[in-house]
């Protein structure tokens, strides 16, 4: 598979499929297509299909089969950017829910579960989140710029939630209390932080679609 990602600030991956070639995505992904392309939607099994509305995406996926050497687009749903990441055994990452634009059949996806219960319940948006193992490529959409960090071992990083896009799977998880009462009623951060652990790779976006939401509500009239 050759491929070319373009534009901006609303980007698309172009993925040149050889016959027999197939990419997954999430429905309403996919931008434009040769003819030559054929489109099959499954759930991949019932249980996976639960997990990953779960995991906040689809319940059915897309799968696209070239039957000669074709194109075929896959567009952002919001402004920033398209990041291609090649997974491997060894070479697994844990990513943001529905950031997975798209990716070769042989990547597998799947809930990511965290050890501990309350980061589950206390993260705030963005700790139900997706695996990918398997091998093959994946193209992730990041909101707004991309910043990325690599954490030795034992090495902390204190985010919002929200602007953790995806990590290598050998970080962990955790979160930790705002201290004080006046920083969690006043400072507008929440009641919780995220802490990432090394070894690993770390990978932030600066825009996400939940900080935007936030930020419009007070604009949008209310009715009468």
């Amino acid at each position: 598979m050759q491929y070319e990602i373009q534009g901006t600030p609303f980007p698309v991956v172009i993925c040149e499929l050889e016959k027999g070639e197939k990419m997954v995505s999430d429905s309403g992904a996919m931008a434009w297509m040769d003819p030559c392309m054929t489109m099959e939607t499954t759930s991949g099994g019932i249980g996976k299909a639960f997990g990953r509305m779960f995991s906040g995406e689809t319940m059915f996926l897309n799968v696209y089969q070239a039957r000669e050497t074709g194109k075929i687009a896959f567009g952002s749903s919001f402004p920033g950017e398209i990041k291609k990441y090649d997974i491997a055994p060894g070479k697994e990452i844990v990513v943001q829910k529905s950031s997975v634009l798209a990716c070769e059949e042989t990547v597998e996806r799947s809930v990511f579960f965290h050890k501990k219960i309350s980061t589950g319940l206390f993260g705030g948006e963005g700790f139900v989140m997706s695996r990918l193992s398997g091998h093959g490529v994946a193209f992730i959409e990041i909101d707004g710029a991309t910043v990325e960090y690599q954490l030795e071992a034992g090495q902390k990083l204190i985010v919002d939630s929200g602007n953790l896009a995806l990590m290598d799977a050998t970080c962990q998880l955790t979160t930790q209390s705002v201290p004080g009462m006046k920083n969690k009623l006043l400072g507008g951060e929440g009641l919780f932080h995220t802490v990432i652990t090394g070894p690993g790779r770390v990978v932030l976006q600066t825009m996400p679609i939940s900080t935007i939401a936030q930020s419009i509500i007070p604009f949008i009239p209310t009715g009468k």
